[in-house]
């Protein structure tokens, strides 16, 4: 059963611990991260892009293999269906198909427009009772080969979009997706202080996980993050350790190119790698 990140959330800035997101790109993503929730006892949101989406044949597919996974392997631990970075179309699309949660990116368009499209998707989740993130300040990262830095939000503009009645709030602070450049200058903790000033109980959620020091994660979470974001991590650790497989030649002896074989590491890695931010991130045994 897929709840919505509200109840979660709010005990997690509570409780001074972070939930972690978990992109998912295909079933065995999926599986590893559900398995290693439930084994930990951690909440966990199951994050959704676009792209990821429409590998997967579309929102509803992935909406469908989540709810039969979670009854299948007997899941207890509250999960969230969370689609990532969403457009206003998009958004729509993953309120049909059924996910618990959905991400509205509006953080393009001109601050009265995003207001105005934030507020109509808030009714509409409000009726169907899921939770929306929206940003604010937009989250750098390698976009075409360009890397941009990462903006910090304007606190003001913050508390405008978290005053609609939002469930969390993606505010820049720096931060970026995918590797962090070598000459990256770090987390403004400064800017995430005045946001969390100006937004109060509002559980505040840090893109681009991947990467940022542990002392920072544990700041930033003492600041009033409760969500946290982790994509690029788990794929690096997966290819590496399908690439360690056949380099090693595993698949030519027996039957190991059986594709359940090639990707077994990969899927170990995964698990390996969200048990490591679960328990960074102090969700552990908080389900």
């Amino acid at each position: 059963m897929l709840v919505n990140a509200k109840e979660m959330l709010t005990k997690a800035k509570a409780g001074k611990y972070a939930v972690g997101q978990f992109n998912i790109n295909n079933l065995e993503w999926t599986k590893a991260v559900l398995q290693t929730a439930e084994e930990l006892k951690s909440p966990v949101i199951l994050g959704v892009s676009a792209g990821a989406g429409k590998y997967m044949c579309g929102f509803k597919t992935v909406a469908a293999m989540v709810d039969a996974m979670v009854e299948s392997l007997g899941i207890t631990v509250p999960v969230v269906l969370h689609l990532d970075h969403g457009t206003y179309e998009d958004c729509y699309k993953c309120i049909e198909a059924g996910f618990s949660s959905i991400m509205f990116d509006g953080s393009h368009y001109p601050i009265e427009e995003n207001i105005a499209k934030t507020k109509e998707l808030i009714a509409v989740c409000a009726e169907k009772n899921l939770s929306l993130e929206a940003e604010v300040g937009a989250i750098g990262g390698e976009e075409d080969g360009v890397i941009g830095m990462g903006e910090c939000a304007d606190p003001n503009e913050c508390k405008m979009i978290a005053d609609l009645g939002v469930t969390m709030l993606a505010a820049g602070i720096g931060n970026i997706h995918g590797k962090y450049p070598e000459n990256w200058a770090g987390l403004s903790f400064e800017t995430l202080d005045a946001i969390q000033q100006k937004t109060g109980e509002m559980p505040l959620v840090l893109h681009g996980g991947t990467g940022i020091p542990a002392d920072m994660i544990k700041k930033a979470i003492s600041l009033g993050v409760a969500k946290i974001n982790v994509n690029t991590e788990c794929q690096i650790a997966f290819t590496a350790a399908v690439r360690e497989y056949i380099e090693a030649g595993k698949d030519l002896t027996g039957k190991g190119f059986d594709p359940r074989k090639v990707l077994a590491p990969g899927t170990e890695a995964i698990k390996a790698t969200v048990r490591e931010k679960m328990e960074l991130f102090g969700s552990v045994g908080k389900a």
